[in-house]
């Protein structure tokens, strides 16, 4: 029984880290080299994450650069941000490639507080359907109905734990994208 719990608990987790990672996606008008997370490289006929090509750093707040470790593939990584479609334009000098990232305007920051606020909601709906399933699983179970009950209350206090923690993740990001 208890581990249905666990399971449950485990899954909820998941869902909270999975929402953490697509949150990182949203820029708030900081460099931040997760920006470049899904960027792949065109490397020799192979697609290849930048981040195994090159190395991200912040030299200042509102600045990326990537130094790779072949420089004969600069012109790849640059064509690779462009095409990512991440409104960001690479400079090359040659052995660098430097980004600026823009300043948010009041609307874009608004657009990214609604696109986290739906990104809540999808995970809010990920633990509903963790806990039907769990709940399933809690009544196929033969054990007696307050056993049951008590169970199915346990999942809910579950829930009602992993909906606050949401919660309180979106309202972090929504402060830090309207933080100017």
């Amino acid at each position: 029984m208890n581990e249905i719990l666990e399971i449950t608990e485990d899954k909820m987790n998941k869902a909270l880290d999975n929402l953490n990672d697509r949150l990182k996606n949203i820029r708030a008008g900081r460099a931040n080299p997760s920006i470049l997370d899904g960027v792949k490289v065109d490397y020799y006929g192979a697609l290849t994450p930048l981040n195994s090509l090159a190395t991200i750093s912040v030299p200042e707040a509102r600045k990326l650069q990537i130094k790779p470790f072949d420089k004969s593939c600069l012109s790849d990584i640059e064509r690779a941000i462009y095409e990512a479609n991440l409104g960001l334009t690479p400079n090359n000098n040659g052995e660098l490639i430097f980004i600026t990232i823009p300043e948010l305007t009041e609307e874009r920051r608004k657009e990214f507080v609604k696109q986290a606020k739906n990104m809540g909601e999808e995970a809010k709906i990920a633990l509903r359907n963790i806990r039907q399933d769990s709940n399933n699983a809690i009544k196929k179970l033969e054990i007696n109905e307050d056993e049951e009950q008590s169970l199915i209350n346990d999942v809910q206090e579950l829930i009602n734990t992993y909906n606050k923690k949401i919660e309180n993740r979106i309202k972090e990001k929504e402060e830090e994208l309207m933080t100017i």
